[in-house]
């Protein structure tokens, strides 16, 4: 005969052993299996349809925007920390950016070749993996979402107060650096839900801190509804001041107007790819609260889009460092003069060194 303290670990320990199962039912997460009878034929197909969509998504993403995005994140990084001299506050959060993209583009094969895609996939998973890819995804999403939310400000800083070095590239440095702390930070949720899957001791305390509804919708707060709002109201502030003629407008130490447009794509691309990924999460967040949903139809469609939307949140990685390179104007002055660089070598280009001699005579 059990005490009453022996039952409450026991369901405990059973609580936590049926979360594992579910984090492993929700690591799979296709699977058509359920309309094998001729009852559910139609939905068998419809649910193979879906399957294959996502395939096709896939294959392209892998064979078109992994390579693409890669080498041009990798790009835009080496050619602004090759000349550092030149770069500029936004050049700072690019750079930002584009760090936080080649993680992503990195973790992008392991997730479309792997158990997201059961049909076709390459390798296995298991609990570790998971929760570390989940980590590395989350702290990379709050580096892109914050970066950009501050080269909003720190744009309109410099537009309303030039040569204040407000937003300096000093400055901007150390802001990147808190950037990527706080994100880490945040992802502090989900490092509690691996560890707690594999302590031994202290269940209970483990039992309370084990709730990955709470963490998803902490980063749909910070990481979607805060930069959202903070990047609508640096909007307000840089269309006021537009509007408004100073003869500071004349100022030669503004920034280069095509980093408005940069701005404008960088703000419009980021939000449109990333908001239906935390629409899902915030939907899926909603569902596991309520408790689990029954309908075939409706868990074919969320399973679905959450595919498709995570597949889009992976393109952000492929399609920044493309509007960067194409509206920013001094980037290619400054590939072309670090291929130089590398053409010459060490001891410099010929013309360089005349140029230097003239200089010094």
């Amino acid at each position: 005969m059990l005490n009453a303290k022996d039952r409450i670990t026991r369901k405990i320990v059973e609580k936590l052993v049926t979360r594992r199962e579910d984090t492993k039912v929700k690591i799979t997460m296709w699977h058509c299996e359920a309309f094998n009878s001729t009852k559910n034929s139609e939905n068998q197909h419809l649910c193979h349809d879906f399957h294959l969509v996502l395939f096709i998504f896939s294959l392209l993403y892998l064979i078109i925007c992994f390579p693409v995005g890669f080498c041009y994140n990798a790009l835009l990084v080496l050619v602004n920390l090759c000349n550092k001299a030149t770069m500029t506050m936004p050049d700072v959060y690019f750079v930002n950016i584009a760090i936080a993209g080649l993680i992503i583009s990195a973790m992008a094969p392991m997730y479309l070749l792997g158990p997201a895609n059961t049909k076709w996939a390459i390798w296995n998973i298991n609990n570790e993996v998971y929760i570390t890819l989940l980590i590395l995804f989350n702290v990379s999403s709050l580096v892109i979402m914050y970066s950009t939310t501050l080269l909003s400000l720190d744009y309109y800083i410099e537009r309303a107060l030039p040569r204040t070095y407000m937003s300096s590239v000093y400055n901007t440095k150390h802001i990147c650096g808190f950037i990527w702390g706080g994100a880490m930070l945040t992802s502090f949720s989900s490092l509690l839900f691996y560890v707690c899957n594999h302590v031994s001791t202290k269940i209970i305390e483990c039992s309370k801190m084990q709730n990955k509804e709470a963490a998803d919708a902490i980063m749909v707060f910070i990481g979607y509804v805060v930069p959202a709002l903070a990047v609508l109201y640096a909007f307000v502030l840089i269309l006021r001041i537009r509007h408004e003629a100073t003869p500071l407008d004349q100022d030669t130490g503004r920034l280069d107007p095509s980093m408005h447009r940069l701005l404008i794509a960088t703000v419009c691309t980021q939000f449109t790819l990333w908001t239906p990924y935390y629409v899902t999460l915030l939907v899926n967040t909603f569902i596991n609260v309520q408790g689990k949903l029954t309908d075939e139809n409706y868990i074919r469609i969320l399973r679905f889009m959450k595919g498709l939307s995570k597949l889009l949140a992976f393109s952000s990685s492929f399609v920044m460092p493309l509007l960067y390179r194409y509206i920013n104007k001094n980037f290619p002055h400054k590939l072309r003069r670090l291929l130089k660089r590398i053409h010459c070598g060490n001891q410099g280009c010929s013309h360089e060194r005349t140029v230097v001699q003239q200089v010094m005579t």
